[in-house]
């Protein structure tokens, strides 16, 4: 007779030998909580100690602190640091410059960032910056006047704002109002807004110079603020400020609520006048850019 007889499943038999095998291959096995064993696998990075970019900035800073100011020498130095080297070490050659920019070391400044230059490195809006304001400390005038024509003429419309305020004042630390008047009028024409410092000194220039309806309209246009951003701790806390003096005489002699509130009232409602008229036309500066200044 025909009789059927079940075997042994072949599937269970799989299931063990494959089993068998994982255990076999990994050895050695970690057990995780809740997540199964999981293999160590051998560590493929480097072990290697290597030198970091800030002690590797203190070693460019004590090769060149010490030299004299000849120019070979210190771009002597300055080759045989990154000799062997087979990337040009920027990020340690920027942290070397700011350094030496807390240290006040302004010759070594201009040398290094010149050298980087001429390595066709690093000439970033930061490093010309920083060479700008190292030639403006050093007391180079003329040099700082042809890089920073150099920089406009190549990024006019992009130009950070810093480079305009640099430059109104250097010039109006050496009293030179003309070119004053006219990187101002550069900056209007552009577009930048200028920073309450540079406005607060064409109001001092245009006073000085009798220029006083000229010192109405750039107020007019540009009116003091009432609040600035400060961070303190880590925190942006908006902080009232009184421009005027009237309101620091109301805040000193009375400390009622009520007078402070009329006081700010009045001011706001002068500052929304002023703000709603045409402001500081083309002309504004026509008559300063031209050359006719008196001094009085």
């Amino acid at each position: 007779m025909l009789s059927l007889r079940y075997g042994t499943p072949a599937f269970g038999l799989v299931l063990e030998r494959a089993a068998d095998a994982h255990f076999r291959k990994f050895n050695s096995v970690v057990v995780c909580g809740a997540r199964g064993p999981r293999p160590r696998y051998p560590r493929v990075w480097k072990t290697d100690k290597r030198i970091g970019t800030v002690s590797k900035s203190q070693k460019l800073v004590k090769c060149i602190k010490d030299l004299s100011n000849v120019k070979e020498e210190v771009y002597g130095a300055l080759d045989s640091f990154v000799a062997w080297e087979l990337e040009f070490p920027l990020i340690a050659v920027k942290k070397a410059l700011q350094m030496l920019e807390e240290e006040k070391e302004w010759k070594r400044i201009i040398q290094v960032i010149k050298w980087m230059f001429n390595k066709g490195q690093g000439k970033t809006m930061g490093s010309y910056q920083t060479l700008l304001t190292a030639l403006i400390e050093d007391g180079r005038v003329e040099e700082a006047e042809e890089l920073f024509g150099k920089i406009f003429s190549r990024y006019m419309e992009g130009l950070p704002r810093i480079f305009f305020m640099k430059m109104i004042s250097l010039y109006y630390s050496l009293g030179s109002y003309q070119k004053m008047f006219e990187v101002f009028a550069d900056m209007e024409e552009l577009g930048v807004r200028p920073d309450r410092s540079i406005v607060r000194m064409l109001s001092v220039v245009f006073k000085k110079l009798d220029m006083l309806d000229k010192y109405e309209k750039l107020n007019r246009k540009y009116p003091p603020p009432k609040f600035e951003y400060r961070y303190i701790k880590g925190k942006c806390i908006r902080i009232a400020v009184y421009p005027d003096d009237s309101i620091e005489e109301i805040i000193q002699r009375n400390s009622g609520t009520d007078e402070l509130e009329e006081a700010e009232g009045i001011n706001s409602d002068n500052e929304f006048e002023e703000e709603a008229s045409t402001g500081l036309d083309r002309n504004v500066l026509g008559d300063a850019a031209c050359g006719d200044l008196q001094v009085v």
